[in-house]
């Protein structure tokens, strides 16, 4: 009798929720934010995707952040990565029937991105204007010295 009851015990404990209800692939759309067309690749420590912008592809969950680089059709890149969000209703599935989660853990189907993304395209001059070090208006010549 005390032999079942270690098995169930170590059954639940060692049972993921979100390992057996989740997909492990979830899907993610990239899009330009001006409308142009392009190509992306995303990868995490789980896989590496490539697919045509606008499109959709389906990325394996991770608890790292999806990094991507795209490139317009005229040629400007995008760089950046999504973060990995924890679903919610997960981990409370998990607290309320005392499972540790050990397997979602290992397994990261507890993790999801966002559906869909919206990239910023920019030329060389706009990244230039934005990551320019502050100079104070005297410097530039704006103020007259006293």
């Amino acid at each position: 009798m005390q032999y079942h009851i270690y098995i169930l015990a170590l059954v639940v404990f060692l049972s993921g929720c979100a390992t057996i209800v989740n997909d492990p692939m979830v899907p993610v759309t990239p899009m330009f934010a001006d409308g142009t067309t392009g190509a992306c690749t995303f990868h995490n420590k789980r896989g590496s995707w490539t697919l045509r912008v606008p499109g959709t592809t389906r990325v394996r969950r991770s608890d790292d952040a999806l990094i991507y680089t795209c490139t317009t059709r005229d040629g400007r890149e995008v760089t950046g990565a999504i973060p990995s969000l924890v679903e919610g209703d997960e981990f409370f599935s998990g607290m309320l029937f005392l499972d540790i989660g050990l397997i979602d853990v290992i397994t990261d189907k507890h993790r999801r991105y966002p559906s869909s993304v919206v990239l910023v395209p920019m030329t060389e001059d706009e990244v230039e204007q934005i990551t320019m070090p502050y100079q104070p208006a005297e410097e530039k010549g704006i103020l007259e010295s006293r």
